[in-house]
C-alpha cells in the first residue's frame, strides 16, 4: 500500500460489529475526531461479500462468541475477511474478539483460558507511552498465543493483552468501552457476571467513576495506532496502488 496522501480523501474505515450491545462506542468519536469516512457492517446478519481493499483501516469489535468457534457462520466469514485484509496490508485494529480474531489468521492458537478475566485490570506493557497500563476493561473467557513475527507490546498472567504485526495491531481488552455501553452490558450479559462472582452494580459504578480517564487513554492509544502503526495521517486516507 502507498504511504498516506493528502489529496486522497478521508480515511475509509469499516468497521465489523457481531451483536446489537457491542457497538463501536469510543471508536466512532475517534475516528470521526481524524474525519474518517465510517462504515459499520453488522458481519452477524449481513451474509454479502466485502472487498477488504477498499477500506483503509479495519477495525473488529468484540463479541459474545469465541473467534475459534466456526459453527457461527460469521466466524468463518470474519476469519475469511481479516485474512484477505491482512494479505493485501490492509491495517487491523482488533478488540477483543477482534484481536483474538486477527491472532488466529495470523496462524497462532485461540482457545478457551482457564481464568477469565472481567473488571478494570492493569497490563504489563513494554512500553506505557504507546499501551499504557491501564487499568483497561476486561470481560473475555478465551485468550491467544502471540503470533509468528508478532511485537508483545502488553500483557497479564492469563496472556498477550496487546501485540503488532506490520500496520494491525490485536488488543485483548476493550478501549471502545463507555458508561453507555457498560449498561447495556451488565443488563444482557448478567449472568456471565453472576457465573464469575463479580458485582455488577460494582462494576457499572467503576466504569462511571473512570469514564474521563478511560477515554483519554484509550483515545492515546488509537492515535497513537493510527499514526506509527497503520501509517494513515489524521484525515488522510492511503492512495490506491
Amino acid at each position: 500500500m502507498s504511504p498516506p496522501d493528502p489529496s486522497a480523501g478521508p480515511v475509509r474505515a469499516l468497521i465489523l460489529q457481531h451483536e446489537e450491545p457491542t457497538p463501536p462506542g469510543l471508536v466512532t468519536e475517534w475516528l470521526d475526531g481524524h474525519g474518517a469516512s465510517v462504515e459499520t457492517f453488522r458481519i452477524d446478519i449481513e451474509d454479502r461479500e466485502v472487498d477488504p481493499t477498499r477500506s483503509d483501516l479495519i477495525v473488529s469489535l468484540g463479541s459474545e462468541f469465541a473467534a475459534f468457534d466456526d459453527t457461527k457462520p460469521f466466524v468463518l466469514r470474519e476469519s475469511t475477511l481479516m485474512r484477505r485484509a491482512v494479505e493485501a496490508e490492509v491495517p487491523v485494529l482488533g478488540l477483543c474478539f477482534g484481536g483474538q480474531m486477527l491472532a488466529r489468521v495470523l496462524g497462532a492458537e485461540v482457545y478457551r483460558s482457564s481464568d477469565s478475566e472481567i473488571g478494570w485490570l492493569p497490563v504489563r506493557s513494554s512500553d506505557p507511552q504507546k499501551v499504557p497500563e491501564g487499568p483497561w476493561f476486561q470481560w473475555h473467557f478465551d485468550t491467544f498465543a502471540l503470533p509468528p513475527g508478532a511485537t508483545l507490546m502488553a500483557e497479564t498472567d492469563v496472556g498477550p493483552q496487546a501485540f503488532v504485526v506490520g500496520r494491525s495491531l490485536g488488543l485483548q481488552f476493550h478501549p471502545e468501552v463507555t458508561t453507555d455501553i457498560m449498561t447495556d452490558w451488565v443488563r444482557v450479559y448478567r449472568h456471565e457476571l453472576d457465573a464469575d462472582g463479580v458485582d455488577p452494580d460494582a462494576l457499572l459504578e467503576e466504569t462511571k467513576r473512570r469514564s474521563i480517564e478511560s477515554r483519554q487513554m484509550s483515545l492515546q492509544l488509537m492515535d497513537w495506532y493510527l499514526r506509527d502503526v497503520a501509517r494513515l495521517s489524521s484525515g488522510a486516507r492511503a492512495a490506491l496502488g
